[in-house]
């Protein structure tokens, strides 16, 4: 006997695997901050390091994978966006992939001071 789990009310009358509609790849990330810095561990088995490409723009980490296995005719991709609440250091932002594992590691970058000094009297 195999146990499903109960779909959700809009799809009960639906005859689909709640599966399907489930929050897939929500649990494959870690993210915190540690030593000023952010460190992103994503779980991301089956691709090779080559067939990961990430990208930095205007506080948004871009990750993307694709995998295809030509023996059994499958494509698989990996695609998420991570926004930071903090200015990062972007010269100094790495990664490594090693175990079926990717952590990023970015650094937060030191507060700029803009504007001038106001001086107060009374």
């Amino acid at each position: 006997m195999v146990l499903r789990p109960t779909p959700s009310t809009w799809t009960q009358g639906l005859d689909v695997p709640s599966q399907l509609f489930s929050d897939r790849g929500g649990n494959d990330y870690e993210l915190y901050e540690e030593d000023d810095e952010f460190v992103l561990t994503i779980d991301m088995p089956g691709f090779e390091t080559e067939e990961i490409g990430l990208s930095w723009d205007d506080g948004v980490l871009n990750v993307a994978a694709e995998h295809v296995d030509d023996e059994r005719g499958r494509k698989k991709t990996y695609h998420r966006r991570f926004r930071f609440p903090k200015t990062v250091d972007e010269d100094a932002i790495s990664a490594e992939y090693t175990n079926g594992v990717l952590e990023v590691e970015l650094p937060v970058a030191d507060a700029v001071t803009r504007g001038k000094e106001i001086p107060l009297e009374g």
